[in-house]
């Protein structure tokens, strides 16, 4: 199937692609399509916040929270999912239309519309190309410019890899932080 606005968009010919962010999978599976990668799960985003001096101070006399837990609805967590940078934005707008119909109506406009909430939020971009694994998208990694703190065990995060990328950066991660046979 193919709707009408999506050739026309300006995301035409592009595949969006989320950016390095801690993120996990949360809750039980909802509508999703049957791809891999793809669970229907909700998503969680971690965040560190960045204080200035004054609200440094604020926050450790108020014990604020070190970061921001940004909790996805359905219909984002699933353009989340799908925002691999494998897939085109053609593509992704005929997947969320065939999983939310009426509710998502104009799919290619609404879907552009969460594409550039989560762009403006520095947390998305939409490539030329397919993604060419340059940078960590997988669930439960740290950006290099972020320190958050460990998760607790209990949180009912899902952080398992679901696909070859996802499963690539967890095994770059381990192999980078193995000691160096030389150095012994």
């Amino acid at each position: 199937m193919e709707l009408a606005d999506a050739d026309n968009h300006q995301y035409s010919g592009t595949y969006p692609c989320r950016l390095p962010v801690w993120w996990a999978r949360i809750g039980e599976i909802g509508p999703h399509i049957e791809e891999d990668g793809i669970t229907g799960k909700k998503v969680v985003l971690r965040i560190e916040k960045r204080f200035t001096r004054f609200e440094r101070l604020l926050a450790r006399l108020f014990r604020a929270p070190r970061e921001v837990r940004r909790p996805l609805d359905t219909m984002n967590s699933m353009l989340w999912e799908l925002c691999d940078g494998s897939r085109s934005f053609q593509t992704i707008c005929v997947a969320m239309d065939g999983l939310f119909n009426e509710n998502i109506a104009p799919a290619v406009d609404r879907t552009a519309s969460g594409i550039d909430a989560l762009k403006s939020r520095n947390l998305m971009t939409c490539l030329g190309q397919s993604f060419t694994l340059k940078w960590n998208i997988g669930p439960n990694q740290t950006p290099t410019h972020q320190t958050l703190g460990e998760i607790d065990d209990e949180s009912g995060y899902d952080i398992e890899p679901r696909t070859s990328v996802e499963e690539h950066f967890i095994e770059v991660k381990q192999r980078d932080s193995l000691p160096d046979a030389q150095s012994e």
